[in-house]
């Protein structure tokens, strides 16, 4: 890292991220910063990084103006509109579309994204090993775009110049059609060029296949370790899990004592070669792409993810509190990529939903995922 870039980012924490209009504003965010309206109200305020002795964002998000909520993306699987082919197999039908879109990252920062329906990251697309996937795919952004998944398809369905269709214009459309294997904790994102340009700017997802026999029931989420380049430097100013820098500190996650916890862990951030993953207080099984049914590491409590590196994390807590995860590199957990587990007692767990605003839907998209092949999505 350069020495001016450090003392850039020290300024962020310095100044705190909620009053930064003189640093990153003006020709950076075009004076968005003044333009906008408050955040929403803070739920949970009492849970915040102060709280615990530590420096936080300050500030909230808005994240209707947003049209995403970073709780609600550790649960909204994306299983398409299901039905079955003449040849028994499933079909599942998803909708995906390349937009331009300003997002807030941060409490009074904005950001110029591109971004696959209108959030960063893009749709969650879920399905099992062996189900015929169709993506119908239409850009109404700026730029050319492409849809890339990481799996196994003809070199006509890769998403990359020269290969099928190439890279879909403005205004255009084409639909991606295959197989969807092997079962694993996938992603997706776009491979037009410049690819870091369209990496960085937001054009990504998760795309998780279950194995057909599913996995042991567990509450499960969908995390991506992400992070922005707000002055176009080449260096990140924001780090995060789920786009919002602090949100999980901000409003806990809230799991119950003693359940299992499967975590869908992705790395997509650009300009940085590796990011991490440190859970307290307790150790993780790790299975490295999800495409092993038995863990490739026991017992860790910290792993290390290359871009677009990804796996599944097992653990339970044994007793009630608030533990702390994050990256284990200082500087990206103190500009935003840290959170907290909100592990409490059955009888407590309608109360921990409520404290951050979310409901018992919010619980069963949670721990419906692991179900057997089939019982996902809506059968038409």
């Amino acid at each position: 890292m350069k020495f001016p870039d450090f003392l850039s980012r020290r300024r962020f924490l310095r100044f705190g991220l909620g009053s930064v209009a003189g640093l990153v504003g003006g020709g950076v965010l075009n004076g968005s910063l003044q333009e906008h309206p408050p955040a929403q109200p803070d739920y949970g305020a009492g849970h915040d990084m102060a709280s615990h002795g530590n420096s936080m964002l300050v500030g909230t998000v808005d994240h209707d103006r947003n049209l995403f909520d970073p709780m609600n993306m550790l649960v909204d699987w994306d299983y398409g509109s299901v039905s079955t082919l003449p040849n028994g197999q499933t079909l599942r039908e998803y909708n995906v579309f390349a937009a331009d879109h300003e997002i807030e990252i941060a409490p009074g920062i904005f950001f110029p994204a591109w971004t696959f329906n209108n959030r960063v990251p893009g749709p969650s697309l879920r399905c099992t090993e062996g189900d015929r996937i169709r993506i119908q795919f239409t850009n109404v952004g700026s730029h050319p775009h492409t849809l890339h998944f990481h799996g196994i398809h003809t070199a006509e369905m890769d998403g990359v110049a020269g290969a099928g269709p190439g890279e879909i214009g403005v205004g255009e459309s084409f639909v991606y059609e295959f197989d969807a294997e092997p079962f694993g904790c996938h992603l997706y994102h776009c491979h037009a060029l410049p690819l870091k340009r369209h990496i960085h700017k937001g054009l990504y997802g998760a795309f998780i296949v279950d194995p057909p026999e599913g996995r042991p029931p567990a509450r499960e989420f969908m995390m991506m370790m992400n992070g922005f380049d707000t002055n176009f430097d080449g260096g990140n100013e924001i780090y995060a899990v789920n786009t919002v820098g602090h949100e999980y500190a901000r409003r806990p996650i809230p799991i119950q004592v003693g359940e299992l916890v499967r975590i869908y862990l992705i790395n997509i951030t650009e300009f940085d070669p590796i990011n991490s993953f440190h859970l307290h207080a307790e150790f993780f099984d790790y299975y490295d792409h999800g495409t092993t049914l038995e863990p490739t590491l026991h017992t860790v409590d910290t792993i290390m993810q290359a871009q677009a590196q990804r796996g599944i994390l097992e653990f339970s807590y044994r007793w009630p509190g608030k533990y702390m995860f994050h990256a284990h590199i200082s500087e990206f957990a103190e500009l935003g990529w840290m959170g907290f587990f909100n592990a409490v007692e059955a009888e407590n767990f309608e109360a921990a939903l409520a404290d951050i605003g979310v409901d018992s839907e919010w619980d069963r998209k949670g721990t419906q995922g692991a179900a057997p092949a089939g019982q996902g999505g809506v059968v038409s």
